[in-house]
């Protein structure tokens, strides 16, 4: 409703702009193109780059474009080439211009960018773009009593607990120390869901134009939540082999980036785990680097086929811990849509933390801060249950793609909620593209990756489904695989969001 005002309200992009005035260098838009128009793109290319960046939230809106001959000569082409592409997208109303003011990244009517873009999902379309299971019903129900329960004692209060609710700080804080990580409830900050502590720390750590080193390919809820920070990525691969420590070290190093952002437990989309080693030389080198990691535990909790890991932090070297902040939440482990996520750092950072969240997020709802309370006292219970679940479901898409779809190559992972998917062939957006028609929804490889048009080879495909419903996910797949797939740099760029 209000992004819908905004848009109303504006005049003019010129009015907006001066309130605004956020404008795109012609380097940095030539650089983003450059993996969805190609080198030296035609006017259509160029266009048709500039629309995908837009819906896929590399481009904010309301943003001032280069002029025509700043970005020709960024590009290598002709000006009348970026004119004809600046036509074509105010003919489509993804740009708006004022004469001698400049032109503006707009959208037309009823499109949205992929971080606002709603779920295309009907009763016959099955979501393979969500990684999250469902909601432990039973459990779910107990909680929801248990907390109506514990809500008379808080009700005579305002309400308003910026660090959270002290029952809950509590057991998260000893959670961590069963896992081997000793924590006080004074180190902890709940959070409305990881997302939240991820662009709270980011935001609190990070200044404009500061480098965060992150995985490539990465979740792409914290690369969209770096990139709208102002700070700038600084990608390192994991494969399917995992994390290159030396480049990983070099790359701390000779960058010296303000924050790492890492996930090192099942990372998604890859499913691979960090062995002990790596993360010891990570956190030595981080120490003499002065950089802060920023280590995301979503995901640590669905282990498979392996123990449990330890908390990163746990293996920093005495004086080191508290260069580690630790993000994770109830998402993954129960339901994403029981908003409740924590911050894990030394006390003095949560205190900023929490004096930084009041002018956004005064604080956490309370009643879902006690339903999640009676669930983390009893996730042990839940994991019993869930993981055997999750691993059979893995197994069942493992054995559905190698029956229909023999030519794509993945690694079976030891814990997490996806498989990363080889397509042999850079057609990851146009078979996503396609698959929808077939009504299964999900997203490209490009999606996660750092650096814009890779990873069009790959697919991340979740198996949070039920068995028979992960078969005929596949088949449509299948399906839908046999058109004429074209491949990557042709885009619609029709994004939605991932979780």
């Amino acid at each position: 409703m209000a992004e819908a005002r905004a848009v109303q309200s504006m005049d003019s992009v010129g009015s907006a702009s001066r309130r605004v005035d956020r404008r795109l260098g012609s380097r940095r838009l030539a650089d983003l193109l450059t993996g969805t128009a190609g080198r030296r793109p035609g006017y259509r290319a160029l266009a048709q780059g500039v629309r995908t960046l837009l819906l896929d939230g590399r481009v904010p809106l309301h943003t001032r474009l280069p002029a025509e001959r700043e970005l020709a000569a960024a590009l290598s082409v002709s000006r009348a080439t970026v004119t004809a592409a600046y036509d074509v997208l105010r003919e489509g109303g993804y740009a708006r211009s004022r004469r001698g003011a400049g032109t503006w990244t707009e959208l037309p009517e009823g499109q949205r960018p992929s971080s606002v873009a709603a779920l295309l999902v009907g009763d016959d379309v099955l979501d393979l773009a969500v990684a999250a299971p469902g909601a432990p019903e039973a459990e779910l129900s107990a909680a929801l009593g248990a907390a109506g329960a514990m809500l008379a004692g808080h009700a005579p209060t305002p309400g308003y607990h910026p660090y959270g609710i002290p029952e809950l700080r509590a057991a998260v804080a000893e959670r961590f120390t069963r896992r081997g990580l000793p924590t006080l409830p004074d180190q902890i900050l709940i959070t409305t869901g990881a997302q939240h502590a991820l662009s709270l720390t980011l935001t609190l750590l990070g200044r404009q134009g500061d480098r965060v080193l992150v995985e490539n390919p990465s979740y792409p809820n914290a690369l969209d939540a770096i990139r709208g920070a102002g700070l700038r990525a600084v990608p390192v691969p994991v494969t399917d082999d995992g994390w290159d420590s030396g480049l990983v070290e070099s790359s701390l190093r000779q960058a010296a980036p303000r924050i790492a952002y890492l996930v090192p437990d099942f990372q998604n989309p890859t499913g691979r785990l960090m062995p002990r080693e790596q993360r010891v030389r990570i956190l030595e080198t981080a120490r003499a680097t002065g950089t802060w990691l920023l280590v995301d535990e979503t995901i640590a909790d669905i282990a498979l086929d392996v123990p449990p890991p330890a908390p990163f932090a746990s293996l920093a070297p005495f004086g080191a811990g508290e260069q580690v902040v630790t993000v994770g939440s109830l998402s993954k482990s129960h339901w994403g849509g029981l908003r409740i996520g924590w911050v894990r750092a030394g006390s003095k950072l949560i205190t900023e933390l929490a004096m930084a969240r009041v002018p956004v997020d005064m604080a956490t709802p309370v009643i879902e801060q006690l339903v999640a309370l009676h669930l983390l006292r009893g996730m042990d219970d839940v994991l019993r249950e869930r993981l055997p679940r999750l691993r059979a479901q893995r197994d069942a898409l493992a054995a559905a793609l190698a029956h229909h779809l023999p030519e794509w190559h993945w690694r079976l992972p030891p814990g997490g909620l996806s498989l990363w998917v080889d397509l042999g062939r850079p057609v990851a957006s146009s078979l996503a593209r396609a698959a929808l028609a077939h009504g299964v929804r999900i997203e490209g490889g490009s999606r996660f990756g750092a650096d814009p048009g890779t990873h069009e080879h790959r697919l991340r495909i979740p198996y949070t489904l039920p068995p028979d419903l992960l078969e005929q996910a596949v088949s449509r797949l299948a399906a839908a695989s046999t058109e004429d797939l074209r491949t990557a740099g042709d885009d619609t760029g029709r994004r939605h969001w991932v979780a």
